[in-house]
């Protein structure tokens, strides 16, 4: 099915990577589902020590552009692992950085916190709330 992703099948992906890379603490992946050019799929895994954590999956329709979203993705999993502590929530704000970005233009992403932390909380109906 189009646009489709298992992000329990990279585990043996991050798995082989610290098996090649040792001394890597973390591992991070981010995975695109692809429906169509302007319709994707997007979420993302990571592997810390011996757990292995999974993000959820997000429909992002209507995209804007792609461009930074890797890059949204991996500050926002430093900025999680600084504010958090704690690997399952640094994922969570990660994945929901990187969704966000495609509803942007440019390859900068100019996400707030709060609708990082909106999105991750689960609230998906793009409304703005003030």
């Amino acid at each position: 099915m189009a646009g489709k992703v298992d992000p329990l099948k990279y585990k043996v992906v991050a798995e082989k990577l610290k098996e090649q890379f040792p001394n890597l603490e973390k591992i991070a992946i981010t995975i695109r589902g692809s429906i169509n050019a302007s319709h994707n799929t997007w979420s993302g895994v990571l592997l810390d020590g011996n757990s292995f954590y999974t993000a959820s999956v997000y429909d992002i329709s209507h995209i804007v552009d792609r461009v930074g979203s890797g890059d949204a993705f991996a500050g926002g999993l430093i900025y999680g692992l600084l504010k958090y502590g704690n690997s399952q929530k640094a994922l969570d704000f990660a994945t929901a950085a990187g969704s966000l970005k495609h509803s942007i233009p440019g390859d900068a992403s100019v996400v707030s916190v709060s609708e990082a932390e909106t999105l991750m909380s689960g609230v998906t109906s793009g409304r703005v709330a003030r």
